[in-house]
């Protein structure tokens, strides 16, 4: 039973570890993209916001990144579903797709970011 119980823990820290690097790789993107544009400050702030999951702050790690299954959908609606990947490759965030979807964000809602 325990054993059982310990390779369950050991899947979740595993997939917590893959999430957190995941994270990290996408949270670089969307700095270099946004850094040196003042201009999308706002409008990544507000996304930031709109996209943050609920009660963020009572869970690890405590910034308002959005949900895994959340984050997982706004990527496969971006880019296509896993079939459209090559074989072992995944879509990955780029900074002009940053770029293009905070402006996207600052024409759809104006004055709000």
């Amino acid at each position: 039973m325990r054993e059982e119980s310990d390779r369950r823990a050991g899947a979740v820290d595993a997939a917590d570890a893959s999430e957190r690097v995941r994270w990290g790789r996408d949270a670089a993107v969307v700095a270099r993209a946004v850094l040196p544009r003042p201009d999308l400050w706002l409008a990544a702030l507000g996304a930031l916001r709109r996209m943050a999951r609920r009660g963020w702050w009572r869970q690890r790690p405590f910034v308002p990144l959005p949900g895994e299954a959340y984050w997982r959908f706004r990527l496969e609606t971006a880019y296509g579903g896993s079939d459209a990947a090559e074989p072992g490759e995944e879509h990955r965030l780029t900074p002009p797709d940053v770029v293009a979807f905070l402006r996207w964000c600052q024409r759809s809602r104006p004055g709000r970011g």
